[in-house]
């Protein structure tokens, strides 16, 4: 007999509804417990810290002779440092523009410092709404991203499209221009150069402070959000005005009154390059402490690294050659370290040579996100989380100075091919002069091997110009320029 007809028809629909009901409420949990089971690991948050002309040795963790870096040297012992680790520039824009998209800077059409000089041919350039950033495809998956610092990637009076909450960052507290001045934050324009996202804001401090403090504003902000974070911490340290925390006004909208190192004995310059530096060691101190203080430390990367090599406002403590500027290592190799306890092993370093256009890759690949742009880096995510390598790669560079010269240079595993155009045209390749370099036997490049490899300068001149000619090709236009 149908079960309606036993028990009556209000009773079947209770037990029917009983029996939904139950259904329901087991195939929710059923649902919750096939979530848990397979969901993705959490995605970590990200803090890259950006130093400014601070060279290989600028540190005591990679040898700085003249004084400690506690806690910087503090990070390195807690995590590993990358020991062949290059800027993708060997100015501030060039660098900057690269790590943000991930691709060599030829590309966004910024290959020289964004000039403050309304009159110089790279004035007007800066980052295109064209250009992806890394910041723009974190936020498209979630991320809550900011920036804490020096922007250098155009002047606002040019183009609000410059302006980096237009290229994915929901926050910025900091600079647009090459530097400013520590106290008056006049910018090398002689403007007033601090700003709180699109507002202009006047506000006392030492400048590394301010973006020591503004870090850590933003991380306890967002330590405990449904998101995770990226966090961009570009500081302004060690690059000139050479101030220390107590030092007056040098800049003002009138006028600078500059440090000149040829002024000062050895001594004084040492304290000069040691309170600047030592400033910003004390934020990267209090980033690590607010991370274990807050319970985030195990899931969040924290990248350390410079933007090029050193300025020659300090003494030389690096062993190679040339500094900022050049496509000679001094001018591209830079100190990096990797954080991230419990995934990067403490205690330990990578010979793998790594390029700062492999940031921008490297955090897609942690944060799992997939993207259809494609990068000339590559992530280096398993030489931090397994001490593994990289498959073998040239790495580039091409550098156009202030006055307009070209310089060129290419690595092939330990062969380096430098390109250097004596007396040319500015903005011209002409009379280019190549040299070549084993960086294994002779690290400082002081033994040109040209002429006694000519086959080779001649294979990796080839590559060099296919290079850059394929750079080219589609290349971001941008104003001006040589």
């Amino acid at each position: 007999m149908p079960i309606a007809k036993r028990l009556g028809f209000r009773e079947s629909a209770q037990m029917m509804g009983n029996s939904l009901r139950l259904f329901l409420i087991l195939f929710a949990n059923f649902t919750i417990l096939i979530q848990v089971g397979f969901a993705q690991p959490s995605r970590p948050n990200f803090v890259i810290v950006m130093a400014d002309d601070m060279g290989y040795e600028g540190v005591s963790c990679f040898g700085n002779p003249l004084f400690e870096t506690p806690e910087i040297d503090r990070l390195a012992a807690e995590g590993m440092r990358l020991v062949d680790f290059h800027s993708s520039g060997t100015v501030c824009s060039p660098t900057r523009a690269g790590l943000l998209t991930g691709l060599y800077q030829q590309r966004t059409g910024i290959e020289a410092v964004i000039h403050p000089d309304d009159n110089h041919p790279e004035h007007r350039k800066g980052l295109q709404q064209s250009e992806t950033t890394f910041a723009e495809l974190l936020k498209e998956s979630g991320y809550i991203t900011g920036i804490i610092g020096k922007w250098h990637q155009g002047y606002p009076q040019n183009s609000k499209d410059y302006h980096p909450q237009n290229h994915g960052f929901d926050e910025f507290v900091g600079y647009h221009s090459e530097n400013i001045d520590f106290v008056s934050h006049v910018g090398d324009h002689y403007q007033h150069d601090w700003w709180h996202n699109q507002v202009e804001t006047q506000e006392e401090g030492y400048t590394t402070h301010l973006i020591n403090d503004y870090a850590d504003r933003f991380i306890r902000k967002y330590a405990n959000s449904e998101k995770t974070f990226c966090l961009y911490v570009a500081h302004e340290a060690i690059h000139n005005p050479v101030q220390v925390p107590g030092d007056p006004v040098r800049r003002t909208t009138d006028g600078w009154n500059s440090w000149k190192w040829q002024d000062h004995t050895p001594e004084e310059r040492v304290e000069k390059f040691k309170g600047m530096t030592l400033a910003l060691d004390d934020g990267i101190g209090q980033l690590r402490q607010t991370l274990l203080e807050l319970g985030i430390a195990e899931k969040t990367f924290v990248l350390f690294f410079s933007d090029n090599g050193p300025a020659g406002d300090f003494p030389d403590t690096d062993d190679f050659r040339e500094r900022k500027g050049s496509v000679y290592e001094g001018g591209h190799k830079v100190p990096a370290i990797a954080w991230w306890p419990g995934k990067v092993p403490a205690g330990t370093s990578s010979d793998v040579p790594i390029i700062s256009i492999d940031v921008a890759p490297t955090l897609l690949d942690i944060a799992d996100v997939d993207v259809d742009t494609s990068f000339d880096g590559v992530s280096f995510r398993k030489v931090i989380t397994e001490q593994g390598s990289l498959p073998p790669r040239p790495l580039f560079w091409a550098s156009l100075s202030n006055s307009g010269s070209r310089s060129e240079a290419m690595r092939s595993g330990d062969w380096k091919l430098v390109v250097k155009h004596p007396k040319a045209s500015p903005g011209s390749f002409e009379n280019p002069k190549p040299e070549l370099y084993h960086l294994k036997n002779d690290p400082g490049e002081s033994n040109d091997l040209s002429r006694e490899y000519p086959e080779r300068v001649e294979q990796m001149l080839i590559q060099l110009r296919s290079w850059y000619d394929e750079t080219q090709e589609n290349a971001t236009s941008q104003p001006g320029g040589w």
